[in-house]
């Protein structure tokens, strides 16, 4: 079962050793960052198409980040591989009392609450503690609005999340210099957030579903105006519309 994982973790020793990489040699976990970041949207990326077979290459290319991070951390006396899965496996043992001990939790939220109060004997003493401030705005804002709701403060219903959504977007209207509109803006997308989090509406996920259908919908229009001899500035916005419209009866 782990011969994957030694073999992995073995070419990396080689590639990190004498005689190995030039570039792999000079890599730090601050210049590898970014490539942490890219893996993980190319996974995202894999999920969102369905595609198994990519999932499992960009799986393999995220584990390949955690194995080049924890060779880089045993170089410098700090912990290994295996130093890595044994905390998370503890952790997760530690955290599943109902699975691994003779706690009782019959639901999703029973596990969520015992969670957070596992963090908290973990040190963390702040509600909010532990939310990176590097997760993307909306998921982030996602994260903080699930942490309030778990301690209670939070809508009975979406009617009420919808209510202060019109507020913002009356705050917003009203609004005139540039920092009062752009934290007017915040407030407006902050309470989106709460609307889809209550619909059980992923906000990251719908987002970027509206991205793809409007780049779709701009490369029919692209594609009809070439036909033409045409480009967007030669046409009106009620001619650039209609086309649109085009775009949308053909479902795209």
């Amino acid at each position: 079962m782990s011969g994957g994982i030694d073999e992995l973790i073995a070419i990396m020793d080689r590639l990190l050793g004498e005689g190995g990489c030039p570039w792999d040699r000079e890599q730090t976990h601050n210049s590898l960052a970014r490539y942490l970041i890219e893996e993980t949207y190319e996974v995202l990326e894999a999920i969102n198409e369905g595609d198994m077979n990519k999932l499992r290459e960009e799986l393999g290319d995220l584990l390949l980040q955690v194995v080049f991070h924890s060779a880089l951390a045993e170089r410098e006396g700090q912990f290994t591989f295996d130093d890595v899965a044994r905390t998370v496996a503890n952790k997760m043992v530690d955290r599943h009392p109902h699975v691994f001990g003779d706690m009782d939790l019959k639901t999703s939220n029973d596990v969520l609450n015992n969670w957070e109060q596992f963090k908290k004997k973990e040190g963390k003493k702040r509600l909010l503690e532990g939310i990176p401030e590097f997760l993307p705005a909306l998921m982030r804002a996602e994260k903080i609005q699930e942490k309030a709701a778990r301690v209670g403060f939070d809508w009975p219903t979406v009617d009420g999340a919808l209510e202060k959504f019109q507020e913002e977007v009356e705050e917003l209207s009203q609004a005139e210099t540039g920092p009062e509109i752009e934290e007017e803006m915040g407030d407006v997308i902050f309470a989106l957030v709460n609307i889809a989090r209550l619909r059980n509406i992923e906000p990251e996920q719908a987002l970027q579903a509206s991205n793809h259908k409007f780049s779709r919908r701009i490369e029919y229009m692209e594609d009809r105006l070439k036909e033409k001899g045409h480009e967007f500035k030669d046409l009106s916005l009620e001619e650039l519309d209609l086309i649109w419209e085009e775009a949308k009866q053909r479902g795209l």
